[in-house]
């Protein structure tokens, strides 16, 4: 489909959906592996977590555990959890590489397939990990800035002033979540501008600050749906599959492998969403994408000879 860059920054929240989601069509083989093997692991990761968390925890809040158990199952649950982390970021990266780097092979006409993505993810991970280093201080400024601002409320304000307290309360929450949503909306075009442009980093934060100017409202708007949808399926698998000791084995499998599936969808439309959302902004701010220069950019990943430029012109859309 061609879309001229006029088109491109009118495209509504629909549109863009509809155009991401007709992405994989285009080499249904490719997605197909790189779904099967880096979006459901990561999928089922987020998901089934909990199974082995929650016997842990279990335990850690039974009075009659002694307490030398308690101290093994204390440092079981802390090293699960960096492994999940770990496990987390590492497959949240990987996919994010991939998917961002097939969207634009396929917008630049440059022959595709799943053994290429795998040969550019090393050198496209590297990049992808000094962004995520940077937003990672950033969070963890904002998330210091917030536990410091519920100190402050809960002893500046008065304590018999229930209502003020609580409306102090939900004001900084809600400046919480507003606060996250845009990091996470930055990060994510970051993501992209770290893949598709000469900078990464500090840089493409600061590129991805720019291109966001404009188009806050609607990244917001695609980013809570995602924290949204996300959230509701974690709920869901939670009270069925994990806290479902009443349900039967078969239905827990059933609701479970579904919700797997269902997550699985999501994340990959999620990571096509950020890919021609990335197209949508720079067309938007009259930034154009030189194909040629980026097919060569690619090519770079590949280990083939690149000219790389900074400035990269946007032609038309064309996946």
């Amino acid at each position: 489909m061609d879309l001229e860059p006029e088109q491109l920054q009118f495209l509504t929240l629909t549109s863009i959906l509809k155009e991401s989601i007709s992405i994989p069509k285009h080499s249904p083989k490719t997605f197909y592996n790189l779904t099967l093997t880096l979006i459901f692991p990561l999928s089922f990761a987020i998901l089934a977590h909990s199974l082995f968390t929650h016997p842990i925890l279990t335990r850690l809040q039974d009075p009659n555990t002694p307490i030398q158990t308690q101290s093994h199952e204390w440092a079981l649950l802390f090293l699960f959890q960096f492994l999940y982390l770990l496990f987390l970021f590492t497959f949240s990266l990987l996919a994010t590489a991939a998917v961002v780097f097939t969207v634009a092979s396929l917008y630049t006409a440059k022959p595709v397939s799943f053994s290429d993505t795998l040969s550019a993810i090393p050198s496209v991970f590297r990049r992808l990990f000094h962004t995520f280093l940077w937003v990672s201080l950033l969070m963890l400024g904002y998330n210091i800035a917030f536990i410091g601002l519920l100190v402050l409320i809960i002893v500046a304000v008065d304590t018999d002033s229930a209502f003020l307290l609580f409306f102090s309360m939900v004001l900084s929450f809600a400046m919480f979540l507003f606060v996250h949503v845009y990091i996470t909306a930055l990060w994510h075009l970051a993501s992209v501008v770290s893949v598709l442009e000469p900078v990464y980093g500090f840089a493409a934060m600061k590129k991805s600050y720019e291109l966001l100017k404009g188009k806050v409202l609607m990244a917001g708007l695609f980013v809570f749906v995602y924290l949204l949808v996300c959230g509701a399926i974690n709920g869901i698998f939670s009270v069925v599959v994990v806290h479902g000791e009443n349900t039967s084995v078969f239905v827990r499998i059933l609701v479970g492998g579904f919700l797997v599936g269902l997550l699985v969808i999501v994340n990959l439309i999620g990571l096509l969403v950020q890919s021609v959302f990335y197209y949508v902004c720079k067309s938007f701010h009259h930034q154009g994408i030189d194909k040629s220069a980026l097919h060569d950019h690619l090519g770079g990943y590949l280990g083939e000879y690149v000219p790389l430029k900074s400035s990269i012109q946007l032609e038309s859309l064309d996946i």
